[in-house]
């Protein structure tokens, strides 16, 4: 069997994921992006169970999956949806030195990964999560 393309062009994809959040968040590296990225893919899975997350992380892109389960503390327990405000202020507390994540970061890490994403699968899966998770990645 060959190697799936997604795994292929992980490297590229991811590449030009980053570059699309970092446009539309207007920052200028990709490591302040990464950080941002990062960040508010910690905010979302810390409101999953492990369960919802791995139902979640099926439909990334291979990098974005990867950085999605990276360092997860898979005993806590998932934390309640909260408003759009106390949530990015979140975002903006993970490496709180380092973070450069505009106001509008879920927004804008939000339609990077829409772009970057089979939709219908997208909208399955987050059918399948807790009240707000659609919410979350709503644009």
């Amino acid at each position: 069997m060959p190697i799936p393309m997604e795994y292929q062009h992980a490297s590229d994809d991811f590449e030009r994921f980053l570059a699309d959040a970092r446009e539309r968040a207007d920052l200028v590296t990709r490591n302040q992006t990464w950080t941002m990225v990062d960040a508010v893919l910690r905010v979302f899975r810390r409101r999953l169970t492990v369960a919802e997350g791995l139902r979640f992380a099926e439909v990334l892109p291979p990098l974005v999956r990867a950085m999605f389960v990276t360092d997860w503390d898979v005993g806590a327990a998932p934390v309640a949806f909260a408003s759009r405000a106390a949530m990015t202020a979140e975002v903006q507390a993970v490496r709180g030195n380092h973070n450069f994540a505009p106001d509008t970061a879920i927004d804008v890490v939000a339609a990077a990964l829409g772009a970057a994403v089979d939709g219908a699968a997208f909208e399955r899966v987050l059918t399948g999560l807790p009240q707000g998770a659609r919410d979350f990645w709503a644009v």
